[in-house]
Formats: C-alpha cells, structure tokens, sequence
C-alpha cells in the first residue's frame, strides 16, 4: 500500500489556501466586480465592432457606424455608472419609487403616436433622431423600488400580505405594459425578477409553484397568438426542419457556433455576420462571438457573469443592511438570467425570444441601465465596513510611501 508524499500534496494545499485567502479579502468583490465588467464590456465593444461591420458598411458606408453609437452610450454610461458607486443609499432609496413611475410613463407613451415599432414590437419610443427602450429602464427601476418596499417591511415580512404587496401588483403592472408591447422577452425577464425578489424575502414555495404555473400557461398562450413566434416555439429544438422559414436564424447561430472549434477563426473572421445571421450585433452576437473565438472566447463569457454573480452575491450575504442585499440579489437575478435566456436561445435550448446578451450585445437603452446597475453593486461593495477600512487604509499609507522614496531619492 502507498501513501501519498507530503511534498507533493504540500503545493496543492498551499495553492488552495492562497486562492480561499485571496477571496477573503475585504476588497475582493469590489475588485471581482470592476475586473469583469470591464472585461466584459470591452469585449462587448470589440464583438459589436466586428459582428455589425458589414451591416453598417451595406447600410452606411461607414464600417464603424454602429460601433460608434455604442461607445458614445459607453461614454454616456461610465460617468453614470461612477456616479451610481457614489450615490448615498437614501437618495437611491428615494429615487427608486420616483423611478418606477418614470418608467411607467415612459411605458405607457410606446402606446402612443410616440411609440416606434421594430420587428413587430412597439416597444420603442422615439423623438426625433432621439429612440429609447423604456422596457430596459424598467428593469432596473422595479429591483431598487421593490427593495425600497421590502427594506422598508423588513420586519413584517413572515405576513404574505405584506410580502405580495404593493410590490405584486406593482411589477405586474408593468409586466402588462410591456406585454401591450408584444414583447414577451422582457416580460419573462420581469417575471424571473419578481420571482427572485419573492424568494429572496422568504415567500412559500406554493406561491412558485403557482407563478411557475401561470406563467408556463400566460407565456405559451401569448406565444401562440403571433405565427413568427408560433414557428419558433415548434421549432426551436430543431431549427433546420425549417431551414428557410422559422428555423433561419436559430440555425445559422448553430452554424456560427460549431465552425468556431476549440479557438476560433479570429476575430473579424466571421461568415454569418455577411447577412446570413439576423441580429448578429443584437440578439446572436455570442453566436458570432462563438465563431470568432471559439470555445474559449464563449466559455471566457461565461465566466465572467459567473463571477459577476459570485461577487454580487457575495456582497448581499456579508451586508447587514436589506436594501442592499435586496438590490444586489435582484440586480444578480436580472443579469445572470437574462445571460442565461440569450445563451440557451443562440444554443436552441429556448425559443427565439429577442433577448440581448447584457454588457455585450449592441443597444444603447439596454446597456445604459446595465452600466449603472453595475455601479450600484461596486459602490455596495467599497461600503462595506471592511472593504471601506482597507480603502481608507491604503489612502493614508500612499503619500506617506511617496513621500519615503523621494527622500531616498534626495
């Protein structure tokens, strides 16, 4: 019988023990959290870049059209994402409900001459040479109202009622605006969001089942109502049993996806993106991603989000303080599920659905809030007691290092 050489086990552990000291770090969410973001979304630029070249070129004659509309939303979204690190938590709390009824006006006015119809949805609303989507806005607007509402009752919340309302009533009511949009993507987002709030505050799991059941029905029903999106829900499992019609775009995903191999073709290299895949910039860019970067650029993606998530929760398990851990699992649930919908849907694991990669697609209305939602969950985590220690630590300590090498200067 052999037994294993301490020397060699020895390195294991010490590695171990320095990546589980390394997490335990009071900074490390914060940093966990800029890192990726920034990793994210500078790929996301590179990907909007090369997947939307050729569309803009036929469109244009500029290859980098859409490209420069994403960094000036890049540009408009990282001062408001600084600025959100810096926003006193009651001025947050007090903005969140004022929030949601902006968002609710803005919801409504899609309903109105001012609404602008895109592939079916009229679930944009222009002024001009000015277009937003107030459905990515609204996003972000019920996870800081619901945690307002749920910090405010936080000792009240082994009641049902109190946990169902106003918050229930007040998502679905803006689920419903978003459903008069027929944009079912989102309203599944707005969904999957006022499920993780309920879960987060202790709801009974008979009320999941339930939901769970309404929404599988409401969800199925609506899909029906409309042919496009009728022949996507049959054919999403197989989308080369209608290759020309139905299937097209799930189908050369597929085709992006398996000719990316282990490394990819590159980036630029892509042969979707010439017009055969629709939304390549959009909706399909982790497709194009996929065939440019292969397995490791997607798998690269992937693991980002998780360590987003990681981190976010992370932060929401260590705070004392409800609102945050309300907003940080609210805005975790936003952003890892809709990754997780745009991935199976380019996988033809879910139906086509319209659902934008957040970070990474192209679209100034979604990754605006996305931006700001970010720097909420990086200004809770530098507030924590003991990551604002260390912040505070390392101030005083820099001049007085500067200072001590320039007299060994002099």
């Amino acid at each position: 019988m052999t037994t294993a050489n301490p020397e060699e086990t020895r390195p294991a552990t010490t590695w171990f023990a320095a990546s589980r000291e390394a997490l335990d770090r009071p900074l490390t969410s914060y940093y966990l959290l800029i890192g990726s973001s920034v990793l994210l979304l500078t790929l996301g630029l590179i990907m909007v870049l090369s997947a939307s070249s050729v569309e803009s070129y036929a469109d244009s004659g500029d290859s980098y059209a859409i490209v420069k509309r994403q960094l000036m939303w890049v540009v408009l979204g990282l001062p408001a994402a600084y600025v959100a690190t810096r926003l006193p938590q009651p001025l947050i709390r007090k903005l969140s409900t004022w929030g949601l009824l902006g968002s609710m006006v803005l919801l409504a006015l899609t309903l109105t001459p001012l609404g602008v119809t895109r592939n079916h949805q009229t679930n944009w609303l222009g002024v001009g040479p000015f277009v937003i989507q107030p459905s990515e806005i609204a996003k972000l607007a019920v996870i800081l109202w619901a945690a307002h509402v749920y910090a405010n009752k936080e000792r009240r919340l082994g009641d049902l009622h109190h946990i169902l309302v106003p918050v229930v009533p007040g998502m679905a009511l803006v689920t419903g605006l978003v459903l008069l949009q027929r944009d079912l993507g989102t309203a599944l987002v707005l969904f999957a969001i006022m499920l993780g709030m309920l879960w987060v505050v202790g709801a009974p799991m008979r009320l999941f089942a339930m939901a769970m059941s309404i929404i599988g029905v409401g969800a199925f029903y609506l899909a029906t109502t409309s042919p496009e999106r009728r022949g996507r829900l049959l054919n999403f499992t197989d989308p080369f049993k209608d290759y020309h019609d139905s299937g097209w775009q799930a189908a050369h995903g597929l085709l992006a996806l398996s000719t990316g191999g282990f490394f990819g073709k590159g980036i630029g290299a892509s042969q979707q993106k010439w017009g055969t895949l629709p939304e390549a910039h959009t909706d399909y860019i982790f497709a194009v991603l996929g065939e440019e970067l292969g397995l490791i650029g997607t798998l690269l993606v992937l693991g980002l989000f998780l360590t987003i998530a990681y981190a976010a929760i992370r932060v929401a398990t260590q705070t004392r303080d409800p609102f945050v851990r309300y907003v940080s699992f609210g805005i975790t649930v936003w952003l890892l599920g809709q990754m997780i919908v745009n991935v199976g849907m380019v996988l033809s694991l879910l139906p086509v659905i319209g659902i934008p990669l957040p970070l990474v697609s192209y679209g100034g209305s979604a990754l605006l809030p996305s931006l700001v939602a970010m720097g909420l969950l990086i200004g809770f985590a530098r507030r924590e007691p003991e990551a604002a220690r260390a912040l505070a630590a390392r101030k005083r300590q820099a001049p007085a290092g500067l200072s001590g090498k320039s007299r060994r200067g002099l």
